[in-house]
């Protein structure tokens, strides 16, 4: 896979992302700017922290800044995250923007339960 920075759509509006640890690592500025719409997403994030205490703690082993091509066409570290590492940050976010992307995640998350549960309906699902 090739290691050069990409970019993911969500919404139309674009998310950095780049090839790391053989998984993609997502920008956490440019998913707080589209879930939040907030016009300081450094301090949205910096909130976001402080009302996490057990994210904030995490907040080192969450997030790895890695360089991502910034608007200005430089390379800049940017704190990035992995898709895991992702849906922690969304949970974190308070905005009616990203309740529909919370809803997704819940029902994927039952769903995978009940697979657990019952292994036929994964195979069933896969059909």
């Amino acid at each position: 896979m090739n290691e050069e920075n990409a970019i993911a759509i969500f919404e139309g509006k674009q998310i950095r992302k780049v090839w790391h640890k053989n998984e993609w690592w997502f920008s956490i500025f440019d998913t707080v700017v589209i879930l939040t719409e907030s016009s300081d997403p450094k301090q949205y994030i910096k909130k976001m922290r402080n009302r996490g205490p057990i994210l904030d703690s995490n907040w080192g082993t969450i997030c790895t800044p890695l360089e991502l091509l910034a608007p200005d066409g430089k390379k800049r570290e940017t704190n990035c995250v992995n898709t895991e590492g992702a849906f922690r940050i969304i949970q974190s976010i308070l905005s009616p923007k990203a309740e529909p992307f919370k809803l997704w995640l819940a029902k994927v998350g039952y769903e995978r339960v009940q697979e657990i549960q019952d292994p036929e309906l994964a195979q069933k699902r896969m059909k």
